[in-house]
């Protein structure tokens, strides 16, 4: 099974970062499985490290991330560890299953929707004097304009800033005094276009949530994991991402009838 993986998937995501006048261009060359471990390709890893300073969901029953060492080389000839996180800690991806009922769990996706063709929105600008900003129909209008159709089966990350604040875990919850949590997302509208228009594999963002922080109802999961598609939450390193041209690996924690998990989250390249 992982030889046909290598086969079948690696040719079709290499050839999805060429980019789209390689196609009508004959005498472009080809991208292969040799210009990725060659390093020809770039690889950008949009995961946070997991340890006991990460942000988490503050709510009951949310625990911060552990780690605890169970053998010694010096004792037990043997490094060993054990870790405690929640599903939804750190860079992660939540499974269509999260919010809606008879919707897939993190096991059951399918492998060829965790490769695809991405693009990123940049809204920091907004962000920065509107934390509680949403993503609009009226930016999607605008990034296509300037760059073209969103992919079909894309993921759609929101650049929003907030990744500044990682190390801050006050800052990235953002609380005020009644404990309302303040930082941007996407709006209903704007996912409801993505999944019906655009029918992408899953959305992304550099903060808590891909509902915006004060959300009770938090329409945008619902919408998104009533589709089928996933969200993947805590994004890092979003600013270092072009706005489209890339392709990305998700590749989460395949838990039996998980809700989701951490995910090793990478993007690849042209240099």
């Amino acid at each position: 099974m992982l030889v046909r993986l290598q086969v079948v998937c690696v040719p079709l995501l290499l050839a999805m970062l060429c980019p789209a006048t390689w196609s009508q261009d004959k005498t472009a060359p080809s991208t292969t499985l040799d210009d990725l471990v060659s390093g020809r390709l770039k690889i950008v890893d949009l995961t946070w490290t997991l340890d006991e300073t990460n942000p988490y969901w503050p709510a009951e029953n949310y625990e911060p991330f552990r780690l605890t060492t169970i053998a010694t080389l010096e004792q037990n000839g043997v490094l060993s560890k054990a870790f405690y996180t929640p599903e939804h800690l750190g860079t992660h991806l939540d499974a269509p299953n999260h919010f809606e009922a008879n919707q897939p769990s993190v096991d059951e996706l399918q492998l060829i929707d965790l490769f695809a063709p991405a693009v990123v929105l940049d809204v920091t600008a907004r962000c920065e004097v509107e934390p509680d900003y949403r993503l609009s129909l009226t930016d999607l209008a605008a990034w296509e304009q300037e760059h073209g159709r969103i992919p079909d089966r894309a993921v759609v990350f929101l650049l929003t800033g907030w990744g500044q604040h990682w190390q801050n875990y006050p800052r990235y919850k953002n609380q005020d005094a009644t404990g309302q949590m303040h930082f941007p997302g996407y709006s209903a509208e704007a996912a409801r276009w993505l999944v019906q228009e655009r029918h992408i594999r899953g959305v992304g963002i550099d903060t808590l949530s891909i509902d915006y922080g004060p959300s009770k109802d938090f329409i945008v999961h619902h919408i998104i994991n009533a589709a089928g598609r996933y969200g993947l939450e805590n994004v890092a390193r979003l600013e270092q991402l072009p706005a489209t041209g890339f392709y990305l690996s998700v590749a989460p924690v395949k838990v039996k009838s998980g809700s989701g998990g951490p995910v090793r989250l990478m993007a690849i390249l042209p240099r």
